[in-house]
């Protein structure tokens, strides 16, 4: 990587806008620790955002929301919406059978991003990830499944670009693919589990089972039931799940071939 390059600041500018669309409003304090910033750097950032317009503080509150300014930022963006159009009615299907809401994800850089999902149809949720939200692709069940199902030099291309990018704690969680078993096992047993993800709006409080989708052969996203950490452990959730969302991949990897 070119010297100077990522740039700081920039970066830094980067995770705050994410970090306040994981966890909507937040405090300055908040998006500081969560951002591990100082205080006066975080400020600053955060002043900046919303002399752009794309943060705003509430009325009456010290808490910080994206504006929607921020949706613009995706205007140049072509996403062929391929995999919501077939997953849609599959997932809703899903939902109505086992309670728990279904997200699908494809990835984009560093983050998995939720294309579409069911937590409108359900009340067994803490909150509702609208498309575009994103999860950090190693901080989750489907971008463990994900990247665990790729031919060898995709997973290799798209591990590099990781490394380069030098995401914090992501050492761990790529030694843990390429040079353990955890990617062995996730392709022995079909499906990823993330027990207790911190990177929600609600960290910590949910957990999820993730199933890669394929289309014309390559994967293209994944599939996710998130269930409450306090109702299941990933055992039970596993043996309870497992067997529907199989059936229901089946269904959104026909339906995508019927697209063609």
């Amino acid at each position: 990587m070119d010297r100077g390059v990522p740039i700081r600041s920039l970066s830094r500018g980067i995770a705050v806008l994410k970090a306040i669309n994981r966890m909507g409003a937040m405090s300055l304090m908040e998006i500081c620790e969560y951002c591990a910033m100082p205080y006066a750097t975080t400020s600053r950032i955060v002043q900046t955002l919303v002399a752009e317009g794309l943060i705003a503080r509430e009325p009456g509150r010290k808490q910080y929301r994206a504006t929607g300014l921020v949706r613009a930022l995706a205007q140049g963006f072509e996403g062929s919406g391929r995999l919501a159009t077939a997953a849609r009615p599959h997932i809703l299907e899903l939902t109505r059978r086992i309670g728990w809401p279904v997200s699908v994800t494809v990835r984009i850089g560093p983050n998995m991003v939720v294309e579409d999902s069911s937590h409108h149809h359900t009340t067994m949720t803490f909150s509702s990830p609208d498309p575009g939200y994103s999860l950090p692709v190693l901080e989750c069940a489907a971008g463990l499944a994900y990247l665990s199902s790729l031919a060898e030099p995709k997973f290799r291309d798209i591990v590099a670009g990781l490394r380069a990018m030098e995401l914090p704690d992501a050492k761990y969680a790529l030694d843990l693919l390429v040079e353990g078993d955890l990617r062995a096992q996730i392709r022995a047993h079909g499906f990823a589990t993330r027990a207790n993800v911190p990177y929600t709006r609600h960290p910590g409080k949910t957990s999820g089972i993730a199933m890669p989708v394929f289309d014309r052969g390559e994967a293209t996203g994944a599939m996710t039931v998130i269930y409450f950490a306090s109702a299941m452990r990933t055992a039970e959730a596993a043996n309870r799940l497992v067997p529907e969302m199989r059936a229901t991949v089946a269904a959104i990897e026909a339906s995508l071939a019927a697209l063609d």
